[in-house]
């Protein structure tokens, strides 16, 4: 079974990839030569991409790796022009713009400024100081120009990644959202964590859709969340995980607060006039999570809790209490909440 790989393994494995078959050949040429000095430069270069090559695959670590690439190629690069001279100075361009696709652009700044200092003391008593600024003039611009284009497309990448996380109606956090942040905390670093999973459901919202429209109904979706974004604390996190159905992550909830939180939702939907002259409300099922449980399973015991929070007859919280919680009581339905249905 072959893992998915992420884009910055690929980008780092392909270009790798590509310098090893790209400086080969003058390895081999120059050993034909008898040029040894250089043969061993490009030698070891390749060697050494090959080796971080099969580091990264067999690890998957790209920090270490990329810098490590970096690095190992702007030495590589250095070295050869100081053996070569002036004749493959060209080489620098593509060492340094490649920085830019391995590093954030603050790093390959960085490094490519310390080797543009070592170039510039390289090739000072061979060249013209007019011929020297041409090159450094260049070079520098080729470094911004790549660090511009490096900043811009990070930002586009943030940019679409938040609109990707975005329910396009109402504006809260949507499905792929909510499975990112529940697995952030069922891993394993945040297995322990205080948190209570919400799972709401608008009651006979089909009726809404049927008796006034979609238009309506989605207005009444956009004062629901509206409503629950004015209500939960910063550290809560609100998605809407499929038609009328949201979820609310409440951290650093136990059962207690997790269940009145609950409650206080229910009963602020139940009394705001979410559609005029029409009552709108919402049944919730709550479960707390519990040490090293997974996602499916936590979320499976909310969604149960939901399901009997609709078969008491709406507009009710449920909540799971485990006998593993953290708070009195069996397992089940929290007695806490027995009393909140209105029929």
């Amino acid at each position: 079974m072959f893992l998915k790989r992420s884009k910055e393994e690929i980008i780092l494995l392909m270009l790798c990839g590509l310098s090893i078959p790209s400086i080969l050949p003058f390895g081999i040429i120059r050993i034909l030569q008898n040029n040894w000095l250089l043969a061993t430069v490009d030698l070891l270069i390749v060697a050494g991409m090959l080796c971080i090559m099969l580091f990264v695959w067999r690890t998957r670590r790209v920090r270490f790796a990329g810098i490590a690439v970096t690095v190992f190629y702007s030495l590589g690069m250095l070295a050869a022009v100081y053996i070569k001279g002036l004749a493959i100075v060209y080489w620098v361009y593509p060492t340094m713009i490649a920085a830019f696709f391995i590093l954030r652009a603050n790093e390959a700044l960085m490094i490519n400024s310390v080797s543009l200092v070592c170039l510039i003391g390289i090739l000072f008593r061979s060249m013209s100081v007019l011929d020297l600024s041409s090159i450094v003039v260049t070079l520098v611009l080729i470094n911004l120009f790549a660090a511009i284009f490096s900043h811009r497309t990070n930002l586009q990448h943030s940019e679409l990644n938040q609109q990707a996380e975005k329910d396009f109606l109402t504006g809260v956090g949507n499905r792929r959202a909510f499975d990112r942040k529940l697995h952030e905390i069922c891993a394993d670093d945040h297995s322990d964590v205080n948190a209570c999973l919400l799972i709401l459901d608008l009651d006979h919202f089909k009726k809404v859709n049927d008796q006034f429209g979609h238009p309506v109904g989605d207005q009444v979706l956009i004062n629901f969340c509206s409503l629950l974004r004015g209500r939960i604390r910063a550290i809560d996190s609100l998605f809407r995980y499929g038609g009328e159905e949201f979820v609310v992550l409440a951290m650093g909830a136990d059962h207690i607060n997790g269940a009145r939180f609950a409650e206080e939702l229910r009963a602020l939907v139940e009394k705001t006039e979410l559609l005029r002259d029409y009552p709108v409300t919402v049944s919730i099922g709550i479960a707390k999570k519990l040490p090293g449980e997974d996602t499916d399973t936590w979320f499976q015991r909310a969604d149960s809790m939901l399901y009997a929070a609709k078969l008491s007859g709406r507009n009710a919280v449920r909540m799971d209490q485990s006998p593993h919680a953290d708070s009195a009581g069996g397992a089940g339905v929290s007695p806490l909440l027995a009393g909140s249905s209105s029929g």
